[in-house]
């Protein structure tokens, strides 16, 4: 079992920046891939930004170029730098792992991102 802690969510003015960090613990097998993923209110929770272990990456297309998504592989961290943001960023937002032998996935309880206009 791997259990993950986010931290960073608060309440930010359009056009700020917030960073959100998490970090992992227990059993975590490699490969795996880290992510970080957001659900607003009504609606689904949809993928963000994913980083594997070699730092290649993935980002929805609604955060490229403002988000960066980071990862320490030593400590088991992995972080998400959000600049110029939006009030249609506003969520909660999860941090995921995924071991790909296992094929498990692993949740944090979720840190809330509010972005006022």
């Amino acid at each position: 079992q791997a259990q993950l802690v986010e931290s960073g969510g608060s309440l930010v003015q359009a056009g700020g920046s917030l960073r959100l960090s998490c970090a992992a613990s227990g059993s975590i097998f490699s490969p795996n891939t880290m992510g970080w993923y957001r659900q607003a209110p009504g609606k689904q929770r949809e993928v963000v930004a994913l980083i594997r272990e070699s730092d290649s990456t993935f980002y929805a297309d609604s955060v490229k170029g403002r988000f960066t998504i980071s990862r320490d592989n030593a400590k088991n961290t992995v972080d998400l730098q959000m600049n110029s943001l939006k009030p249609e960023d506003t969520a909660d937002y999860y941090c995921n792992l995924r071991c790909h032998v296992t094929d498990r996935d692993y949740w944090g309880q979720g840190t809330q991102v509010t972005v006022s206009s």
